[in-house]
């Protein structure tokens, strides 16, 4: 078992990664290796200390070299769930499993708000990860809606997996030349279920299959952590970045605004520091 579960690869999880690795503590980081997709995409950046002026890409290089210089590996998988052992978290990647005392959320934010009924169905026919439910669907028809073009080696898993795929992709370029699938247009507003069908309403159409998946970045903290409180998508925390779950802390765009790299880098030390208090009293 872990001390620490660090979700998140952004300003905020890089940040608590580095204060626990100088502190000699024993932590798994999950995330993309190439780090969140908000450093990649920022074109400025002014107001961080230090450097007057940089690109995302160079702030990006700049981490991943630090994060490499001091030997700390990201574990590159999907979280779909963390739950509470009573003494300890579990936290699911698909179908693995991995155990700590506590936990750094630097989830970022939703870039992609949930559409009507997204939530109420997670489960009952929607998904959000490709790996633990698309064996659910071998044979059948699915659709799905990708927030970015990283998704895509999940789509065409799925693909290998269901009859038909009816692909949605909220970004430019897609490439799904698959015989089995299908590229619409379209951008989703509601989900709903009639007679064990999933129906994706768009603007102008719905399409109908057996199962919807729903491949994005980010989910909803308060649907990632059950009993996790948080006001208008964004995670409560006190100065100490405790949320209202013991051993359970959250950093960064998560925690409301500003969505700065300054408040998040801050926060994330905060809340490394914070853990490392917590584990003290446990022993």
């Amino acid at each position: 078992m872990h001390d620490v579960i660090i979700i998140g690869t952004g300003a905020a999880g890089i940040s608590a990664a580095l204060t626990l690795k100088q502190l000699n503590k024993d932590f798994l980081w999950i995330g993309p290796k190439n780090l969140s997709y908000k450093i990649n995409s920022a074109e400025k950046i002014r107001n961080y200390p230090g450097l007057s002026s940089v690109s995302g890409k160079e702030m990006k290089e700049a981490f991943i070299k630090q994060i490499n210089d001091m030997g700390i590996e990201i574990l590159e998988r999907q979280v779909t769930g963390v739950y509470d052992l009573s003494t300890h978290y579990a936290i699911l990647c698909g179908q693995d499993t991995y155990e700590a005392k506590s936990i750094i959320l630097g989830l970022g934010v939703e870039t992609i708000k949930p559409v009507e009924g997204e939530i109420e169905l997670l489960g009952q026919g929607v998904s959000y990860c490709a790996t633990c439910d698309g064996f659910l669907y071998k044979g059948k028809e699915i659709t799905v809606v990708a927030s970015s073009k990283e998704f895509e080696h999940e789509a065409k898993y799925l693909a290998s997996l269901a009859s038909k795929v009816n692909y949605i992709g909220l970004y430019k370029d897609i490439d799904m030349n698959l015989t089995n699938v299908e590229i619409l247009k379209g951008m989703p507003n509601k989900i709903t279920k009639e007679n064990k069908k999933m129906k994706l309403h768009l603007k102008d159409s719905i399409i109908e299959s057996d199962g919807i998946f729903m491949l994005k970045a980010s989910i909803s903290p308060a649907v990632l952590v059950p009993g996790l409180e948080a006001v208008e998508g964004h995670i409560v925390v006190d100065r100490n970045m405790k949320t209202n779950l013991n051993g359970v802390f959250a950093c960064g765009d998560c925690t409301g605004r500003p969505y700065q790299y300054a408040k998040a880098v801050g926060e994330g030390n905060v809340a490394a520091h914070s853990v490392v208090n917590y584990l003290n009293i446990l022993k």
